[in-house]
């Protein structure tokens, strides 16, 4: 319910602020350890108690997790696997998901049924025929084998199904109908719009959930051709890893995430208060 004009809303006493800064601090803590680890030796992270403030060895130990590791090919690797996953969910889970939402056909409750069970069922499971499979058509320590299996959901699917039942009238979609448009056209014109706000979720959602995977990459790729979390899988070897160098290869992977939100947050935000008023 909007605020009359002239008239503020309810502002936020101290305790608002103070429960605010310390999920802000909780939240934020694990980043900043990690960037004050990544700038230690790792005599000086063996101390107690650890240390609570940045190093002088930040650019060494970058440096030797950026070489090490041959992190710039797999950031680039991870940057072509994670963006071409969220754009095939986002685009096959919205044509699916509208479908569901708000064409008529036969069995549409049986499949969506058997979409949503899909969810049910542990990775684990798959992970032997799809090997079986990736290995028959010779795609092991390539790219596609990453990206294939994960271009559709039944998070997706039902995700934007829920969306678009509310967020798209009916109406609006007989009436493009009506004025002579054909399916393509009405999923151009009238679906990708409404459907928007929860493109933009879906793919920060699923754009973090594939740069973050490490299950199956590490299984379909090896250090040759590797994603960003198969390569800092080789800073952990040795008789006695050095913490300090781990902790620098995470903060190298996580940088390109913040980044992102950096840049899109606030869009997605907005797009997700948008398709709120809309719905």
């Amino acid at each position: 319910m909007s605020t009359p004009p002239g008239r503020r809303g309810p502002r936020a006493g101290p305790l608002t602020y103070a429960a605010l800064l310390v999920f802000t601090v909780v939240s934020l803590f694990p980043l900043v350890w990690t960037a004050i680890a990544a700038s230690s030796s790792n005599g000086r992270l063996a101390r107690t108690p650890p240390p609570f403030w940045f190093g002088d060895d930040l650019l060494r130990n970058l440096g030797v997790a950026w070489t090490d590791a041959n992190l710039g090919r797999a950031l680039l690797n991870t940057t072509v696997v994670a963006g071409t996953v969220a754009a095939g969910t986002v685009l096959f889970s919205t044509l699916a998901g509208f479908a569901f939402a708000k064409l008529r056909f036969r069995f549409r409750n049986l499949l969506l049924l058997l979409v949503v069970g899909t969810m049910t069922v542990p990775p684990q499971l798959s992970v032997v025929p799809l090997f079986m499979l990736v290995a028959e058509v010779s795609w092991t320590d390539r790219l596609q084998s990453v990206i294939l299996p994960a271009l559709v959901s039944g998070f997706g699917v039902f995700f934007m199904r829920q969306y678009l039942v509310t967020a798209l009238p009916t109406e609006l979609v007989e009436a493009a109908r009506v004025d002579g448009a054909n399916g393509w056209r009405v999923v151009w014109h009238v679906v990708f719009p409404a459907a928007r706000p929860a493109m933009a979720v879906l793919a920060m959602l699923t754009f973090v959930m594939s740069w973050n995977d490490f299950f199956w990459p590490i299984i379909a790729l090896t250090q040759a051709n590797p994603t960003v979390q198969v390569a800092l899988t080789r800073l952990g070897r040795g008789y006695i890893p050095d913490q300090s160098v781990i902790m620098a290869g995470a903060l190298l992977g996580t940088l390109p995430l913040l980044l992102v939100l950096v840049v899109f947050g606030r869009r997605i935000v907005g797009g997700i208060m948008q398709g709120a008023v809309k719905g």
